[in-house]
């Protein structure tokens, strides 16, 4: 009864709302942002598929999330908006550092892109989507299916490419600014953007910078601890068009993040503080494209780019262990401070030609390589005691153990690539062929498992238990990948779509090197690890009325050589000596099969004048079928039921209900996660023109019934075992 009420209450605020909106306001223009046909009838441009088409004209699952969606929303980082898609879920390190799953699999196995550039950086940690400013996305379009014949190594589970706001070509001069600021109740949050933007019709400049600062966040049932962070970002953006049909952009993006809180977790147990002292993102990008070379061959691109990612964490461990010494008296270590810290530098070129063969046959080719280099330290700082049987200190030593968890080493990648695109029975059936040949490369210098010893500041570069983890080396090797999508259109409005695909991926550097002391036994990387192959499927159902809209689709995934961790030994000579030992392992291995299938959907049903109901929902399965055992991190079944109201002259409404179903299949290690249910609603209003300004408000309400709730992604580390609380949100944006 008392979420009858609350809904009730809910519905009239809308329509009171829109009746006061009638009564108080003139007519004036459409926003931008509120359709007149209220809901996406596949008309969006996509360019992850390497061409420009419109969704609908592609036989692809796809989503894509606007900039306006990034601004309606509360949205702390880019997952926080991508979870509502279908298919989408989200993944959690803290409240800022976030990931996100598509169709059961994780960041190993997508590529994340950031205006079609890698982003590298380490697979056991989260973070990649939110080294961006959420108020310079222009889209984001998530491929959902295998599509390594375009991008090579990881694309197994799909394509996460975020693409920024840039500036314009105009014919006549221009100077523009906006300004936005946001403040969110939940963590204390103010953020504060502003851009400006000029050009003419041979050249424009873009620049933009944004800071945030959050504290820690409220959630039902108290403060989260750690979960503040601070962040502040500087983009610029530039094009030029030197000759008739050449055109030469670039740009600068730098993203930083401050004293960002991880919440303990099993890898920070007790009462350990860990946190990124400083997280960030370099990247430099340039493009050059002649278009129009003759009839058939209508553009030719050359991209590079360097790309840069650094992550300091540190980490207060505060706990004791206690050693009795022969003589009666106690050993106590303390280790004090841990500092982590690892540099990730990538660099890429691609070539890349279209040709248009017919009115109705296209075809993209090309080449690209790119490589990462990684370099880690850690330094331990330790304080051991030495305690009489009375409990008085006797002796202290201050100890600083110096460490590289995984030696320096790099992985290289070259490919060729092919994409063909025909159009057949007066283009009501769209083929989409591709495939792809790749070398990888992987070099790596010696790992140690100690460095050197600084015991009361006497240093010592070869300690007797210094063991050596990895030898100096190098390991390469060939992929193939290939796929082919099928569009046919039933009916003006219906299509159905087909697509098959087979995928690879290189293992990680991560994977290769990983060396990680727990004390009894040891976590081991393989430097020869084989790469994982995967063969997809999924067919489409897809209606795009424009009083009623469905994308749906059935998938099955199957993933060979999958690499797990399985007990072994790890089989070490100390420095010192060439004796071998061995000790016990988790190794990284190329063992499981494992098979995902499921199903997600979208409708928006405009049912009435303004009024928008969506539904949509997700399921996936995953078995390791090898062992039959399931897989780890798999989210449940979930769902989102909302209505929309749009008035145009004054703005939209909604209220979205998201519910998960209970997650018992889980993988050994992990916890059942219970169902939960979300309420949400949104508010903005249209662009008001101030004279030579517009005004826009958007504002909402997050988990309305603050319910506590667990999101069974949230726990890879251990570290969020509640979700956010109540949570009111405001913004206000004023472009001149």
């Amino acid at each position: 009864m008392k979420k009858f009420r609350l809904l009730t209450f809910i519905y009239s605020i809308i329509f009171t709302w829109s009746s006061f909106a009638q009564d108080e306001f003139v007519q004036t223009s459409f926003n931008d942002s509120v359709s007149s046909s209220h809901i996406h009838i596949g008309e969006v441009v996509v360019s992850s598929l390497r061409m420009d088409r419109k969704i609908r004209k592609l036989p692809t699952a796809l989503s894509v999330v606007g900039a306006y969606e990034y601004q309606r929303n509360s949205s702390l980082s880019l997952s926080n908006v991508l979870k509502n898609e279908p298919g989408i879920s989200l993944g959690r390190d803290g409240i800022w550092s976030t990931s996100i799953h598509v169709r059961g699999l994780n960041e190993n196995r997508l590529v994340i892109l950031i205006d079609g550039n890698r982003v590298e950086t380490a697979t056991d940690l989260t973070a990649s989507l939110s080294m961006v400013d959420v108020n310079d996305i222009e889209r984001v379009e998530v491929i959902k299916g295998a599509q390594s014949s375009l991008y090579g190594t990881g694309a197994m589970g799909g394509i996460v490419n975020v693409i920024t706001k840039d500036g314009k070509f105009s014919e006549k001069s221009y100077l523009t600014a906006n300004v936005i600021s946001g403040y969110a109740s939940a963590n204390h949050l103010l953020s504060n953007y502003a851009t400006i933007g000029a050009g003419d019709e041979q050249w424009y400049l873009r620049i933009s910078g944004n800071y945030t600062d959050a504290g820690d966040m409220n959630t039902p049932r108290g403060i989260l601890p750690n979960s503040q962070f601070a962040s502040h970002n500087l983009m610029a953006k530039a094009g030029v068009k030197p000759l008739a049909n050449h055109l030469l952009k670039i740009q600068y993006q730098r993203n930083r993040g401050e004293d960002v809180g991880i919440p303990g977790g099993d890898a920070f147990p007790g009462p350990a503080e860990s946190s990124y002292t400083d997280i960030g993102r370099n990247l430099i990008h340039a493009s050059y494209e002649i278009q129009d070379i003759s009839d058939s061959f209508t553009s030719l691109q050359l991209n590079y780019f360097n790309q840069y990612i650094i992550r300091d964490v540190s980490m207060k461990p505060n706990t004791v262990s206690e050693t009795t010494l022969p003589n009666g008296s106690k050993q106590l270590t303390t280790p004090e401070l841990v500092t982590p810290t690892g540099e990730h530098l990538t660099n890429g070129a691609q070539l890349r030609g279209t040709w248009l063969l017919s009115d109705h046959h296209t075809l993209i080719a090309g080449a690209d390589i790119w490589g990462r280099k990684l370099t880690t330290s850690r330094e331990k700082f330790i304080r051991i005691d030495v305690v009489n049987p009375a409990g008085e200190i006797i002796k202290t030593n201050n100890l600083e153990r110096g460490e590289t968890p995984i030696p320096e080493s790099r992985f290289s990648s070259a490919g060729l690539y092919f994409q063909d695109e025909v159009s057949l029975l007066d283009e009501r059936l769209t083929l989409i062929t591709g495939g792809r040949i790749d070398r990888v490369w992987i070099k790596n210098e010696p790992g140690f498992d100690v460095d050197y010893l600084i015991l009361n500041e006497t240093r010592n570069d070869t300690p007797p238990t210094q063991r050596l983890t990895f030898k100096k080396g190098s390991e390469q090797s060939y992929s193939w990948s290939a796929n082919a999508g099928l569009l046919y259109q039933l009916g003006k409005q219906i299509d159905v779509s087909m697509n098959l695909a087979r995928s690879f991926r290189a293992p990680s550097l991560e994977e290769r090197f990983k060396y990680i002391d727990l004390g009894n036994f040891v976590q081991l990387g393989d430097p020869s690890l084989e790469p994982e192959s995967g063969y997809s499927a999924d067919l489409g159902l897809r209606i795009w009325n424009p009083g009623f809209t469905l994308q749906s689709g059935i998938f099955i995934h199957a993933i060979n050589n999958m690499i797990a961790e399985v007990p072994g030994e790890f089989v070490y000579t100390l420095t010192s000596e060439a004796k071998p030992d061995t000790l016990p392992a988790l190794v990284n291995t190329n063992l499981s099969k494992a098979l995902l299938y499921g199903f997600d959907f979208r409708m928006d049903y405009n049912f009435y004048d303004h009024l928008v109901l969506f539904v949509s929902g997700a399921y996936v399965r995953g078995k390791n079928t090898d062992s039959g055992m399931d897989l780890p991190r798999i989210p449940p079944m979930n769902g989102r039921l909302g209505l929309r109201y749009t008035y145009p002259r004054l703005g939209s409404a909604e209220i979205a209900a998201t519910g998960t179903a209970k997650q018992d299949k889980i993988a050994e290690g992990e916890s059942i996660t219970n169902g939960y249910y979300c309420l949400d609603m949104m508010l903005n209003t249209k662009k008001f023109n101030l004279g030579s300004a517009t005004l826009q408000f958007f504002t909402g309400l997050d988990n309305i019934t603050n319910n506590a709730y667990t999101n069974h992604l949230s726990t890879n580390r251990g570290s969020i075992s509640i979700e956010p609380g109540r949570n009111f949100f405001i913004r206000m944006s004023v472009a001149f």
